[in-house]
């Protein structure tokens, strides 16, 4: 039987197979391989642009975010894995549910995490649900509940789920059809808090909001200031240089009017304040975080400008 065969009563047999480990453990006695450490909270908040000064100093605390980060086993894994995860998994290899993508994530934050605390878990297989069928294929969703310890002490709960499914068979070739009209992108939401943005746009000026309390730079526009709560504020215009902090390649899902692959990315412009933005100029595999890009205008239809960032040599 595969994930795809039809019929409810072997749909529901294999069901009834695989929820035999829910409850079983994931993982047991797993311990972390470093202690909770600063540099790694360094590392964590430098990537997140995270600058709350609770985490740094004599007195400092790990990011809660971070619960996850210090039960990573890294490429060589980690003690403690249940033969029963290995087990479930295999069940579904073995059914056709061949790929896996991990789909969200929960956490609980008990007490904070402190240098020095070792930290230590066990893991549960919580649930699994019946077959669904979803863009990338049919599969079950598989969800295991991770309890931490600091020191001994509960710190948190960690709830991961993946979908282990078989890949959905590509459409079958049909024959050459005329094209259809290519989708328009769809429009941004335009309100009386950034409207002075949009107008800005179309002026090929991009602006960004100033604080005229504490002279704080802010984007996205907000009402008001986000250091100082003040509601007044001006416009200062970007110059146009900046820099690629992070960045994603989209390859699925597919949306009308947009062609994956293609590079989204954050990027720090010379003021200061990071924006989302499509880079364009040069192939999304050669997008490189730090990678120097200008600032141009993309017209996307005929009452649609964007802007975007320009890679490469002309950046």
């Amino acid at each position: 039987m595969t994930a795809g065969d039809g019929g409810g009563s072997e749909a529901a047999s294999f069901l009834a197979r695989l929820r035999v480990f829910e409850g079983l453990p994931a993982v047991t006695g797993g311990r972390g391989k470093d202690p909770v450490n600063a540099a790694m909270i360094r590392h964590w908040c430098e990537a997140m642009g995270d600058t709350n000064p609770a985490y740094t100093g004599p007195d400092a605390v790990a990011p809660p975010t971070m619960l996850q980060a210090w039960t990573m086993g890294g490429l060589s894994g980690h003690g403690g894995r249940s033969d029963a995860y290995d087990e479930l998994l295999a069940l579904l290899d073995a059914a056709g549910c061949t790929s896996v993508v991990a789909t969200d994530c929960e956490q609980e934050y008990l007490r904070p995490l402190r240098p020095g605390d070792t930290v230590t878990f066990d893991a549960v297989i919580e649930s699994v649900s019946p077959r669904k069928t979803t863009r990338l294929g049919t599969g079950h969703f598989v969800t295991t509940r991770m309890d931490v310890l600091a020191d001994g002490e509960p710190a948190g709960t960690h709830r991961f789920r993946i979908l282990k499914y078989a890949p959905a068979a590509a459409p079958a070739p049909t024959a050459p059809a005329r094209a259809p009209a290519r989708p328009r992108r769809p429009r941004p939401v335009v309100n009386r808090d950034n409207q002075g943005f949009w107008d800005g746009v179309r002026e090929h000026r991009l602006l960004i909001q100033r604080c005229t309390s504490c002279t704080a730079l802010r984007f996205p526009w907000l009402p008001g200031c986000n250091a100082c709560a003040s509601l007044e504020w001006d416009t200062v215009q970007a110059c146009g240089e900046a820099t690629v902090f992070s960045y994603v390649v989209m390859h699925h899902p597919p949306f009308p009017a947009f062609d994956p692959p293609y590079a989204v990315a954050l990027v720090e412009l010379a003021e200061g304040v990071r924006m989302t933005t499509n880079i364009t100029g040069v192939p999304h595999d050669r997008v490189r975080i730090g990678m120097p890009v200008r600032l141009e205008f993309l017209r996307v239809d005929e009452d649609l400008e964007l802007p975007v960032f320009r890679g490469g040599s002309e950046a």
